[in-house]
């Protein structure tokens, strides 16, 4: 029974890890390529607006990949992604009209999708020619509505969330910069939308730099952590993309981030001595699509030589140096982890 519930867990964290890294990881390439081409090519601006849409059905890729490793049937998977789309609330009725904006709150998508999970487990094969009719309807009715219902009391544990980091910031420079760089580098593993506590609570400057060297810690840590049992398609994909892909691993074994909050809390303490800065928009994305390089480079309009050196040493030289050194501490001579703990099956 317990094998039964583990693999159950894992197909939707695993499933959900992946339709994460598909529907964001296009944004995080292409907008940092052609943002900079818009004043000089402003036709590009379609493909912000493909990215976009990306995003947008993070919950149904996400729901999709759970129903193919849960080896769900076509009718099953499209009943599950229809009801992760419906709890995700990303989607609002305005004067009779739905929009659409953003990936929505991804801890109740997991939510939704866990529970139409069981909903389809439990149905089996007892509607028998009556599936294609009424387990799609049931599962929307049943596994839509009650995200919906979760949808307002997640939305309020993830801005407490956002309020107890918020009040981490008013803390000294260095010891904010560490305690928000290790706060971050937790919340891009989870199931939480580090982005979305980002934009809630409106962190910015020096604070939303060293959330940005937070995630960037963790990205690298995990990436050099479980290189040696990963393709090197996905071991870039920690960084290029999102270390989110993890989640399921890292919440199997939560002791296998301790060496990227130790690296998370170096990196973001760092940010604060170089007053590496950045945005609300721009914290939680770390370096998925250069977005928070970028960002501090924008705040810092006449950056001497110097600040554009630690930026590079800070968001690149030193993460990968603290990833070596943290594997072959805790992976060589520590045996506190293995690289097969951090492996990852995305093809």
């Amino acid at each position: 029974m317990k094998s039964k519930i583990k693999a159950h867990t894992l197909n939707i964290l695993n499933g959900m890890a992946i339709g994460i890294i598909v529907a964001l990881v296009p944004g995080a390439i292409l907008n940092a390529i052609i943002k900079p081409l818009l004043p000089h090519a402003p036709f590009l601006s379609f493909v912000l607006v493909l990215t976009s849409f990306s995003a947008m059905i993070l919950p149904a890729t996400s729901a999709v990949c759970v129903g193919m490793l849960a080896k769900f049937t076509p009718i099953q998977t499209a009943s599950l992604a229809l009801a992760a789309t419906i709890g995700a609330g990303n989607a609002h009725v305005v004067n009779g009209t739905i929009t659409a904006n953003g990936s929505g709150n991804v801890l109740n998508i997991g939510i939704t999708i866990a529970i139409a999970y069981i909903l389809i487990i439990f149905l089996g094969k007892k509607l028998k020619d009556l599936t294609i009719l009424l387990l799609p309807t049931l599962t929307m009715l049943i596994g839509g509505g009650i995200g919906m219902l979760t949808l307002k009391p997640v939305n309020q544990f993830t801005m407490a969330i956002g309020l107890g980091i918020e009040r981490i910031t008013g803390l000294q420079p260095v010891l904010m910069g560490i305690l928000i760089g290790i706060c971050f580098a937790i919340l891009i593993v989870s199931p939480i939308s580090s982005v979305g506590i980002a934009t809630a609570i409106g962190i910015n400057g020096i604070a939303a730099g060293s959330a940005n060297l937070g995630i960037v810690a963790v990205s690298f840590a995990i990436a050099i952590a479980g290189a040696k049992s990963n393709s090197f398609g996905t071991t870039i994909s920690h960084f290029i993309g999102t270390p989110k892909i993890q989640m399921a691993n890292i919440l199997a074994k939560p002791k296998l981030l301790i060496p990227s909050i130790i690296n998370a809390g170096i990196l973001g303490g760092l940010g604060a001595i170089f007053n590496i800065k950045g945005t609300p928009v721009s914290a939680g994305f770390g370096l998925s699509g250069l977005v928070g390089p970028l960002a501090d480079l924008d705040a810092h309009p006449h950056a001497t030589i110097f600040h554009l050196i630690m930026v590079v040493i800070l968001f690149i030289v030193l993460p990968i140096t603290l990833g070596f050194i943290s594997r072959y501490v805790f992976t060589d001579k520590l045996h506190f982890q293995k690289s097969d703990d951090l492996k990852l099956d995305y093809k």
